[in-house]
Formats: structure tokens, sequence, C-alpha cells
């Protein structure tokens, strides 16, 4: 029988006895419940420990050496609120929510006799089995050798929020990016506009600190903005190009061949962020509704 080779890559088994179930240990019988999901790599959480430290560093500048010197109340009160908003309870909740949600992941050893029969397959429909995490795994989920355990529609895996990014947690990293995107770029107008102001004024006047140390913190401000802006916003337009097209960046990378059906945009965008369109897109805190699917069982 002739196999493509995007077949043989994907390592399709067509027949239950080639899985070779009898290989694989069944998965503790035990519940999920009130288990968090956290990948314990070592780059990764200095990774996030960075992310979380910067972070910080933007708030101290932004807090203690443009706003509460200033003598503008209202300009500091307006500004201090809308940063914070952001910083606090948008953008690192996003991050918390990106990096302790499960992806997608496909339960671990479930390629057993008893699983691969209970699917009651018939002519023409196929299983994908992971050879590493001996999983019984849905279309478009990928092996991520960080997480060691195969993620449904994984787009990558991002050692910045030591987690993958995929079919559970997308929605979160979208936010994220989008959140620190505009903050760098608050704090990169509010640097500005102080300089104007220090340069104006006395600069013993402008900072609470010495104006060879305000200096410092302000370009190390600038510097730490600016790169943030470029990456976050390059990975929020990847992300949402991604999410519209409804291809991951691994089947973009992989060349994989398009074997799902095909949606629009719209509807692209709301199985990400959750059924019907409203303001809880914008909420780390609100879990999207996906939808429920077989998605095992496949026609080829």
């Amino acid at each position: 029988m002739m196999i493509s080779p995007i077949h043989r890559f994907r390592d399709i088994e067509r027949k239950p006895e080639y899985l070779q179930p009898d290989q694989c240990i069944p998965p503790p019988t035990r519940s999920s419940s009130g288990t968090m999901w956290f990948i314990r790599d070592g780059c990764g959480i200095a990774c996030a420990v960075i992310t979380w430290f910067l972070v910080f560093y933007a708030d101290f500048v932004v807090l203690f050496v443009m706003l509460i010197p200033s003598r503008d109340y209202i300009y500091s009160a307006i500004n201090g609120v809308v940063f914070h908003a952001f910083f606090f309870f948008l953008a690192l909740a996003s991050h918390l929510r990106a990096m302790i949600t499960d992806p997608g992941a496909v339960p671990k050893g479930n390629a057993t006799k008893e699983f691969i029969e209970s699917l009651q397959l018939k002519p023409g429909q196929v299983v994908y089995k992971c050879p590493k995490c001996c999983s019984i795994k849905p279309d478009r989920a990928h092996h991520c050798s960080v997480c060691k355990r195969c993620i449904r529609k994984m787009d990558h895996h991002c050692p910045w929020v030591n987690n993958c990014v995929g079919e559970n947690n997308q929605k979160y990293f979208v936010l994220f990016t989008m959140y620190i995107a505009l903050i760098s770029l608050h704090a990169l107008i509010m640097v500005g506009f102080h300089f104007l102001y220090c340069f104006e004024e006395d600069w013993t006047k402008c900072s609470s600190f010495s104006p060879p140390t305000t200096v410092i913190l302000l370009i190390l401000l600038c510097f730490e903005a600016l790169l943030f802006l470029i990456f976050t916003s390059v990975m929020f337009g990847t992300q949402v190009h991604s999410i519209c097209t409804d291809e991951t960046g691994i089947e973009q990378l992989k060349k994989e061949e398009r074997r799902w059906a095909k949606k629009t945009k719209w509807m692209n965008m709301k199985a990400v962020f959750g059924h019907p369109f409203s303001i809880v897109w914008l909420s780390p805190f609100a879990t999207p509704d996906q939808g429920k699917a077989d998605p095992y069982q496949y026609v080829v």
C-alpha cells in the first residue's frame, strides 16, 4: 500500500494491531482536579522570572521616577491608573494564565488496547500514535520535547511563558503579547514626556533620584520598552494571522497537508476566544468556550 511522505512523517497507523498497545502502560487512574499545570523546566522558569522582573522594573521607574515626583497630580493619577490596570490585572494575569493553563495535553499512555477498542474504528478511519509518550493523539497534535507531552493544536513552545502555546491557552498568550505591547508603548510615551519636562525644568526637581541616576533609569526603561514593543507586536501579529488562517506555527513550518475543514476568519477567532463575541475576549480571567468535538477519528 502506498503511503504519502506526509503520512509517513505523521506516523499514521491504520490498523489497531499495528499500534502495539501492549507496550503502553495505562495512565494512572487519578483525578486531575485540583492540580495545577506547571512545566518544571529550568530555562523556562528562568525566562518567566526574568519577564516578571523586567515588568516590575518598568513599574518601578514609571511610579517612582516619573509619576510620583510629578507636580501634575491629574497627569500622574490618570497615567498611573491606566498603566497599572494593564500591568497588574491584564498583562501579568495573562502571562500567569498562559503559564499555568494546560495547553491541550493529550492523556499520556492512553494507547492501550481498551482505549483503541473504545474508539470503534471504522473502515477509512485512522488514529495517530506518538511513540514518545505512548498516546493516541488527535489530528494536528504535536509532541513537545520540553513538556514531554503531545499538545493539541500546538503552535510553539515559548520559554517566556514556560509553556506550550496550544488549543487551551492561545487566548491568554495573545492577550499577554497585546497588553505588554500596550504598556511598552505607554511607557515609551511617558519617558518622552518626562525627558522634555526635565529639560525644561531643573533636573534636580523632576525626579527623586540624582540626575545621572534618573537618566540611566530612563534610558534602560526606554531600551527595554522598545525591545518589548517590537517583540510582542511581532508575536501578536503572527498569532492573529495564525488564528485567522487556522494554521499553527508548526504546521506552517513543516508545510503539513491541510486535512481539516476550512472556516471563516471570524469563526476561527471565536474558536480561540470563545462564543459569542463579547468584552470577555479581552479578559484573561474568562475561560473561552471552544465547543466539543471527537478529536480522535478522521477520514483520509
